[in-house]
């Protein structure tokens, strides 16, 4: 009982070192690995080659398939260069457990005091990340050792025996067996290192192993399909096709089992290297031949799971994908483009405030009204999302980008709830009481509202790119904005002395929406505050908040 204990929690060792490495290449690199997929999509070819290197480095098919099902979901990624990524993602894992097979015993010491050295040391940055990494390694290879050393003393054990060889070569039978493993680990890469143990320690033959491996191979797919569960469509699409390449695989081999693993038993390699070897053939084998059909497979998987139809009222959010949660830097980048979205809803909110303000258009009215509630959903959406990234594996600089898309967030959500009232108040004193603006003072309130509109989209463009040029330039715009606020009120006061009987009627009005302007402007330039934090001190302490 207690060798077989010692088994089971070598597994679990080597579970976990896998979860370790996949974390911590994402939390480091995970900005840097969406680059690399989404521009290399062009080219099929190139989708392979990009799937491949991407897995190899985080050795996790099913991370590549997160990514890729997000990329595809929000709409930056074809189906097509999905599915060939995920072909390489396969290939990827296979080159891994080569890789991880190899006699590296001394490695594993090494990598793990250095690691822990690291990480505990400078915890908070890339390098202590790196050490995470690192631990994570070098715990995969001391669960190889532990494994084969707990496995040794199990093969002379009669009910192991017994157990074990009701894996009778069944290919069916053995891969429904080596996907459960696969779903039960998480990670197709672990159930193809076990596997190779075990047959490395005579607990099963060359044909159960084969039936094993691909049987994990189907559980990686079942799981990253399983996993795209919260995607729309068009993001579950890529796990679904990349399962049905999977289950083709293991229709192509069926017939030919026998024969294949005679062949494989015939050549003078140790059981181990023979399994790892027949992962890297066959998932080589069926990328290359599946990769010319990706075009096929797309309009098959369009054909099996259609877009659903829109449903009307509240928009949901489009970009904050729940399993990029666990990696701050990817969780970070879907928060920011929800946010410009949110942003993209503001400005059409504030383009629809103009033609109410010029006429009485019930029509705009009901948009805007409609907009602000867009507006609050999703940014109730991003502050909760924000909320569920977990704050201790953030470094420095991801914490401090956290915070600014969470008060842009905010901004934006009191911006909206801001022009509505606007609108409000416009049709409460303006348009039911049939009362207009003076020629002179539309055309005040216009001018201003473009000034509005262009800080808008400046701020959410310093916001993006954090540049110090753009801030700067933001700042003397909201300068600029309350000097002319102050101008167009004495212009007002000054038509209020000539007795312009339409100024009379509107001047409480008027005077509430130039105060509500600068205060959305105050909002919009929030953005250039954070980029010149401790830049431009001067400027900052005379521009004085509103």
């Amino acid at each position: 009982m207690l060798t077989l204990l010692h088994l089971l929690s070598a597994i679990a060792l080597l579970v976990w070192g896998t979860h370790i490495v996949r974390t911590g290449i994402l939390r480091v690199y995970g900005s840097h690995l969406r680059k690399v997929l989404s521009h290399n999509v062009g080219r099929q070819p190139l989708a392979f080659l990009a799937g491949i290197g991407v897995t190899a480095l985080v050795q996790s098919s099913n991370a590549t398939a997160l990514l890729v099902t997000s990329f595809v979901a929000q709409g930056l990624m074809a189906l097509a260069p999905g599915l060939a990524i995920m072909l390489g993602a396969d290939v990827g894992t296979a080159l891994m457990a080569r890789v991880l097979t190899l006699n590296l015993s001394w490695l594993s010491p090494l990598l793990i005091f250095l690691g822990v050295i690291f990480f505990l040391s400078r915890r908070q940055t890339r390098a202590g990340q790196l050490g995470r990494v690192a631990i994570g390694l070098g715990l995969m290879l001391l669960a190889l050792e532990l494994i084969v050393a707990a496995a040794t003393p199990i093969t002379e054990a009669r009910g192991i025996r017994v157990l074990f060889a009701s894996l009778t070569g069944d290919l069916l039978l053995d891969a429904l067996v080596g996907a459960l493993f696969a779903l039960l680990t998480y990670s197709s890469l672990a159930a193809v290192l076990l596997t190779a143990t075990l047959a490395g320690a005579g607990l099963i033959s060359l044909p159960v192993a084969i039936g094993l491996v691909i049987g994990a191979n189907i559980g990686s797919g079942l799981l990253a399909f399983l996993t795209s569960s919260l995607q729309n469509p068009a993001g579950r699409r890529v796990a679904l096709g990349s399962l049905i390449y999977k289950l083709i695989g293991l229709l192509l081999v069926l017939p030919v089992l026998q024969p294949l693993a005679n062949w494989l038993d015939g050549l003078d390699w140790r059981p181990a290297e023979l399994v790892i070897f027949f992962h890297l053939l066959y998932n080589g084998l069926r990328a290359l031949l599946m990769l010319p059909t990706v075009g096929w497979m797309a309009r098959f998987c369009n054909w099996l799971m259609p877009d659903r139809a829109e449903d009307g009222g509240i928009a949901r959010p489009r970009h904050l994908d729940p399993t990029a949660l666990a990696t701050p830097s990817l969780a970070l980048a879907n928060a920011v483009r929800e946010t410009l979205r949110v942003g993209d809803l503001i400005e059409a909110m504030l383009g629809h405030l103009l033609p109410v303000l010029e006429h009485n258009q019930p029509a705009a009215s009901k948009e805007l009204r409609l907009l602000n509630d867009d507006v609050a959903s999703l940014c109730r959406a991003v502050k909760l999302y924000l909320a569920q990234i977990p704050r201790e594996a953030m470094s420095e600089h991801e914490s401090r980008r956290w915070a600014e898309v969470l008060e842009l967030a905010v901004n934006l959500e009191q911006a909206g709830e801001l022009i509505e009232r606007m609108l409000g108040k416009i049709q409460n004193e303006k348009t039911a009481q049939r009362r207009a603006f003076s020629d002179k003072g539309l055309e005040e309130l216009t001018s201003l509202h473009g000034q509005l509109m262009a800080n808008l989209r400046l701020g959410l463009n310093v916001f993006l790119s954090a540049d110090h040029a753009s801030a700067s330039q933001l700042l003397r715009e909201k300068r600029r904005f309350r000097a002319q606020e102050r101008r167009l009120a004495h212009a007002h006061i000054g038509r209020l002395q000539r007795q312009v009987v339409q100024s009379i009627e509107t001047s409480s009005l008027h005077l509430e929406l130039i105060a509500d302007m600068k205060r959305l402007n105050s909002l919009f330039c929030s953005s250039a505050y954070v980029v010149l934090e401790g830049q431009e001190t001067g400027a900052l302490q005379l521009d004085g908040g509103e």
